[in-house]
């Protein structure tokens, strides 16, 4: 893929998911390191492509590691992208421990990691059904739901505003995180933080499934996470007079409202999770 079409792509959510953001912005990024070694156009294309997606620190985490290691070590977006997909395994085995035979498992929008640790359980002979939203207004549920069905996986598919009654019958809420601040807080698609209120009104056990690298160094010195406001349009092309259309693609999930976070270096209570994350990858608070 081109590096221009990469930012195309991104930007137009054909390419979605944090770590395949991520994993694509780097594989951009290593074809302009093929053309160049010149530090300010290198810097350009970082920005360039870190601005396609604002709320993704996977993004510029793993672009920012490329940028900071390509002169010591030339096969460096190899070793990123090696990192993504070594990371999503383990998280797999972790997750998978989570899922016991006749659950429901609950799940919104589509993250790669969420259907990775229900194919890894898939795998391991457990039999479970998985519960999962649509997602508008970009219906992003529909990827999760026809991955999980291609692999025979039973899903019951449904539209958001019946996430909470559905919620009270499942077993287990598994969902994924985009970013995650130095005070524990996650922050995933609009509308996580309802149905994590509602999985712990009813004592159901939610995790966030995110690979640590999502995590923003700047919230340690009070830098707010920006939180993207998509287009109107994806919601309602032409609105009445007098109608202001609200899109924001992402909200924050405090850390008292689910149980943990199962990530590449083991499950954490949040709280407890960005001290890890500084000693597992000091270079991300630099």
């Amino acid at each position: 893929m081109e590096y221009q079409e990469t930012i195309d792509k991104i930007k137009s959510l054909e390419i979605q998911g944090a770590e395949r953001i991520a994993v694509a912005a780097v594989k951009a990024l290593a074809i302009k390191l093929a053309e160049t070694k010149d530090k300010a156009k290198l810097t350009q294309y970082y920005e360039e492509l870190k601005a396609t997606r604002p709320t993704e620190p996977g993004l510029r985490n793993a672009l920012r590691y490329c940028l900071e290691n390509y002169e010591s070590n030339p096969n460096v977006t190899n070793y990123v992208i090696d990192y993504f997909a070594k990371s999503k395994e383990l998280i797999a085995q972790y997750g998978a421990k989570k899922i016991h035979d006749g659950m429901i498992v609950f799940t919104h929008c589509h993250s790669s990691t969420v259907v990775a640790i229900l194919l890894e359980a898939k795998k391991q002979g457990k039999k479970f059904t998985v519960y999962n939203t649509e997602t508008r207004p970009r219906f992003q549920g529909r990827i999760t739901a026809k991955a999980l069905a291609e692999h025979g996986i039973p899903v019951t598919h449904f539209v958001d505003s019946a996430g909470t009654s559905m919620m009270r019958k499942a077993d287990l809420f598994l969902f994924g995180c985009d970013a995650i601040t130095s005070e524990g807080k996650l922050i995933n698609k609009i509308g996580t933080e309802m149905l994590a209120e509602e999985a712990r009104s009813c004592k159901i056990q939610a995790y966030s499934c995110t690979n640590s690298w999502k995590f923003e160094a700047k919230t340690i010195f009070g830098y707010d996470e920006i939180i993207e406001q998509r287009n109107k349009d994806e919601v309602w092309e032409n609105p009445p007079k007098g109608v202001e259309i609200y899109n924001p693609a992402f909200e924050i999930t405090e850390p008292d409202m689910f149980s943990g976070v199962i990530t590449e270096i083991g499950v954490y209570k949040p709280e407890s999770l960005v001290q890890s994350i500084k000693e597992a990858y000091p270079w991300i608070i630099k």
